[in-house]
């Protein structure tokens, strides 16, 4: 692996600089540092940045766990704007004029962003020179017109698969509304959300996704397919997933069942529900099933005194791998993402992966595990079905799960982010 260039070598990048513009501190500012291991961050521009030494590490309470995080050691040397002291009276205002729901509080902060990012761009030139301006979607929209005013190359980060996954929720809350009759916990965006957005890919120069799966969603909306490249999120696994000697039984049984896990939100969109069916399907199989995340739902009364069902919800990260360890296949039936990234850190502990066909191009069906086409809870019970006869086929995806992430490495991504911003 190399090494990323020195505070020199970054200083002589002129022609093909990068601004790069990012409320919160998404995939752990796996783009910024994309492209400072390239030589191409002139600057990044983000809502918070919390270096160990600064006061705001001292905030008590919850505002200082909102703040936990702000901050990549391997950035340090690059140039950081951000805007803690307003980021703080902002959500005080918040606070004191909650907004009419959680869609208007995301575009009410999204304005704000980008209030802030180009008043501080324009005050510090770092549209000087031209250089290409990357923003995310749906904080993107006043940062890419300034932008373009300026004469700057725009990219758009696109972060989902935007209306077609809009849809995709709005027609699973109705079938979770007519099987259980009870509401589904979703309120849509307002149409101005979306009309926003459509703005920002008229704007745009150049639009990445994550996956094959956003592309398509995007061009079924008519965003311009030339406009759009693929490329996936960056993840460097931490050496004690790799280090991991993983076992699996010589058969499963009822005194050692098949250890299922599902770790990320629980939510519909996810297809929490769809699990709910293969469980029932599966009742009384050496199967078991752990959860661990945010629920949106509930378990269903029938499930919830299973013996097959661990439902433990939200756990602090510093215990998310002890949830790896415990399994033996990682289950991501996701009915629309961008790119769960969840699989990245699943194969780095040599799971085995069973996915749907919508959430980023990391398992090669049958090699790491196994890609569910439609994500129904019949066809999740076959392939776990399949998991429970073929304990030496798990034991070969488990080796090619953990080879596969090498291929997602941020040393590796980088050449081909930059690829795609400058062709």
């Amino acid at each position: 692996m190399s090494s990323p260039p020195t505070q020199a070598q970054r200083s002589d990048v002129r022609e093909d600089s990068v601004v790069v513009f990012q409320l919160g501190a998404r995939e752990h500012y796996a783009v910024p540092r994309m492209l400072d291991w390239s030589g191409r961050l002139r600057a990044l521009v983000t809502d918070a940045w919390l270096p160990p030494e600064s006061k705001w590490t001292r905030l008590p309470g919850a505002v200082g766990k909102r703040f936990a995080g702000r901050f990549e050691p391997t950035l340090a040397d690059c140039e950081v704007i951000a805007f803690n002291s307003r980021l703080l009276a902002f959500e005080a205002a918040q606070r004191l004029s909650p907004p009419p729901s959680y869609w208007h509080g995301c575009m009410r902060r999204n304005e704000w962003f980008e209030g802030q990012a180009v008043r501080a761009a324009t005050r510090r030139g770092l549209f000087a020179g031209r250089p290409t301006v990357m923003a995310y979607s749906y904080a993107a929209l006043g940062i890419l017109k300034a932008a373009k005013s300026a004469g700057c190359r725009t990219v758009l980060l696109q972060i989902d698969p935007a209306i077609m996954e809009d849809r995709i929720v709005r027609r699973e809350c109705a079938r979770w509304e007519r099987v259980t009759g009870k509401k589904a916990p979703w309120i849509p965006p307002p149409a101005s959300y979306w009309h926003r957005w459509k703005r920002e890919t008229e704007l745009a120069d150049r639009i990445i996704v994550n996956s094959e799966w956003s592309r398509e969603a995007l061009e079924r909306v008519g965003v311009e397919a030339q406009k759009i490249r693929v490329v996936p999120l960056a993840y460097d696994p931490p050496r004690e997933a790799l280090a991991y000697q993983r076992s699996f039984p010589e058969r499963f049984s009822q005194q050692r069942p098949l250890r299922v896990l599902f770790l990320g939100s629980l939510i519909l969109r996810k297809g929490i529900a769809r699990i709910f069916d293969a469980i029932r399907d599966l009742r009384g199989e050496p199967v078991v099933f752990r959860f661990v995340g945010t629920p949106e739902v509930d378990l269903p009364k029938d499930l919830a005194d299973s013996k097959q069902v661990e439902w433990l919800g939200a756990v602090p990260r510093s215990q998310v791998h002890e949830h790896y360890k415990w399994a033996d296949v990682f289950l991501f039936p996701t009915l629309s993402d961008g790119f769960g990234l969840t699989q990245l850190e699943a194969a780095a502990w040599g799971l085995p992966l069973i996915v749907s066909r919508r959430c980023g191009e990391v398992v090669r069906d049958g090699e790491e595990g196994w890609v569910v086409s439609t994500p129904s809870g019949s066809r999740t019970a076959v392939v776990l079905r399949r998991s429970l006869q073929e304990v030496e086929q798990l034991k070969t995806m488990s080796t090619r799960t953990r080879t596969r992430t090498a291929k997602f490495e941020i040393s590796r991504i980088a050449a081909d982010l930059a690829t795609a911003i400058l062709e």
